[in-house]
């Protein structure tokens, strides 16, 4: 999948509420570890909702507590990156 330079900035600017420790610097290393992992870039809510309910185990929450999801990073032009941890 190809990130996009949005995609790219938000994760680096919030990888801390996925992972304790940074794991990307440059957009670059954000580029590689986003594809490593196959994260998602997603174009709506409804497209999440989806996503967590045929891939992760989203059984109990709430579509409010999908999207507030730390996988979850909403990007400035409505879209959203998900990233599996």
């Amino acid at each position: 999948m190809v990130y996009d330079k949005i995609c790219l900035e938000t994760f680096l600017k919030n990888q801390a509420q996925l992972f304790d420790e940074p794991v990307a610097d440059t957009l670059e290393e954000a580029d590689e570890f986003l594809d490593e992992c196959m994260a998602q870039v997603l174009k709506n809510k409804k497209e999440v909702k989806k996503y967590f309910k045929e891939n992760l185990d989203a059984s109990g929450m709430t579509d409010e507590e999908i999207l507030e999801a730390c996988e979850v990073f909403p990007l400035p032009d409505g879209r959203f990156l998900v990233v599996e941890g």
